[in-house]
């Protein structure tokens, strides 16, 4: 496993944790604003671990699919694809 992998992992165990705590807090009734705060963070974390593993796959698999110039193209929509649905949000 890469860095960008162990990286995305640890990101997304932490989410895990914080959305763990979400419920929790949901469960508990707390205060609306804090519960929001947390889902925020947690929401981020995801963007993070995404980003960690969009960044993988351009320097793995699009680039090798580039150099030998086979899949490049379908590597390319695919990304793009993902980026579109990032930009919706």
């Amino acid at each position: 496993m890469n860095e960008e992998k162990k990286k995305a992992l640890q990101a997304l165990k932490t989410c895990k944790g914080q959305i763990e705590g979400i419920i929790k807090m949901i469960e508990e009734d707390r205060y609306c604003i804090d519960i929001s705060n947390q889902m925020i963070a947690a929401q981020g974390l995801l963007k993070r671990a995404n980003k960690l593993v969009l960044k993988q796959h351009m320097t793995l698999c699009v680039k090798a699919a580039i150099k030998r110039e086979y899949d490049a193209e379908e590597k390319i929509d695919e990304v793009l694809g993902i980026l579109d649905k990032l930009m919706d949000k």
